[in-house]
């Protein structure tokens, strides 16, 4: 039978008849002192269950709240920059294209500030050229996804320097990414209990990916044949605009990271972005038809996609094809939306064409 946190009336009662059990007695008078100093022992043991209660749920990493999930973190996890634990934030960093008078020289430590009020700072010195242009590279002063900017954003010289009138982003302002959840770390922690390391094996491979700032989710597989391996990976979150999709540089990244941790015996190793493959389909006849609901129901099968669609990846070393995507799943993640109780999908389960494919969220198309 589990176990049940008694309430304070339970304990009470409780403690009313053991008291009663020991004195041999039929009843207890009201507001007798003996009753009340039953009731107030009874209050004191209430509280001590719920500690007792309370400290259960933190000695196992799914129930455990963020001080206790951090120390389970801290046991079992091992990141790309040898910390333990959360994965911590990190620095955008970029190229900045400087424009103004020629031999001007830009010191190691200017001062940047970008459109989304961050500041940034050079870290190689750089001099304007005849042309009037000179590169420098600099990092951001405040860590995550908000330091990230654009190509071709302009940041602001601050305080200004002289010989240099502008200054303009060479490539994206990118590798900044947020703290990880609590929920992306009781996954990891997770998935480390129950997967643990084997020496090299696929799932070794996802947790290395996972271990990689910004990396939300990964697979591993033997794509092209026994003694290979491919693993791709997704950063659902530092990459949102793009779909969730890994750039080439965190491509670079997670290669260099699995290539100084894997077994040097391996040597057939892609590190690779997924391919996407979208997810058509037409919804008919729905009740309560509005742009507020088209766009919960687009949120939620985006959502069911995070969950359920893979690539090609490894079960019980086994390497199977990538997720078909069911009709079924999609009127699933349709019919959870609130006020959504009836309508006709059209739309055929979904294969991945190829191994590498991941569904996603495609043209969806609405009819009265």
């Amino acid at each position: 039978m589990p176990w049940t946190t008694p309430t304070l009336r339970d304990t009470r009662r409780l403690t009313r008849d053991y008291v009663l059990s020991q004195l041999g007695a039929k009843a207890m008078i009201p507001n007798s002192v003996l009753r009340i100093m039953s009731d107030a022992m009874s209050g004191l043991a209430n509280l001590t269950l719920l500690y007792i209660d309370w400290l259960s749920k933190q000695f196992l990493p799914d129930t455990a709240e963020q001080v206790w999930l951090d120390r389970h973190g801290e046991i079992w996890l091992k990141n790309l920059d040898g910390s333990s634990g959360r994965k911590g934030a990190t620095y955008a960093h970029g190229e900045i294209e400087f424009a103004g008078d020629a031999a001007t020289i830009i010191p190691i430590g200017t001062l940047l500030t970008g459109a989304n009020n961050i500041q940034y700072q050079t870290v190689t010195a750089g001099e304007i050229g005849s042309a009037g242009l000179g590169n420098s590279n600099a990092v951001s002063l405040s860590p995550g996804a908000v330091s990230n900017l654009p190509d071709g954003d302009t940041v602001m010289v601050s305080p200004p320097l002289p010989g240099v009138v502008s200054a303009t982003l060479q490539g994206d302002m990118t590798g900044g990414a947020d703290t990880e959840t609590d929920d992306q770390l009781r996954e990891r922690i997770l998935f480390r209990i129950q997967q643990p390391p084997m020496g090299g094996d696929a799932n070794d491979y996802v947790a290395w990916a996972l271990s990689v700032p910004g990396v939300t989710r990964a697979w591993a597989a033997s794509e092209m044949g026994v003694g290979t391996i491919t693993v791709r990976f997704m950063m659902d979150d530092l990459r949102a605009d793009q779909g969730g999709f890994p750039n080439g540089d965190d491509v670079l990244m997670v290669e260099a990271y699995i290539n100084r941790v894997r077994p040097v015996a391996i040597k057939d190793i892609w590190v690779l972005a997924p391919v996407p493959e979208p997810i058509d389909f037409t919804i008919k006849s729905m009740i309560n038809d509005t742009e507020t609901n088209r766009a919960e129901v687009e949120a939620s099968v985006k959502e069911m996609l995070r969950q359920r669609a893979a690539p090609a990846h490894a079960i019980n070393g086994r390497t199977v094809p990538g997720t078909t995507i069911y009709a079924a799943w999609v009127s699933e993640a349709i019919i959870e939306c609130v006020g959504i109780n009836s309508f006709t999908l059209i739309m055929d389960d979904h294969p991945m064409p190829y191994n590498g494919s991941l569904g996603v969220l495609g043209t969806v198309l609405y009819e009265r």
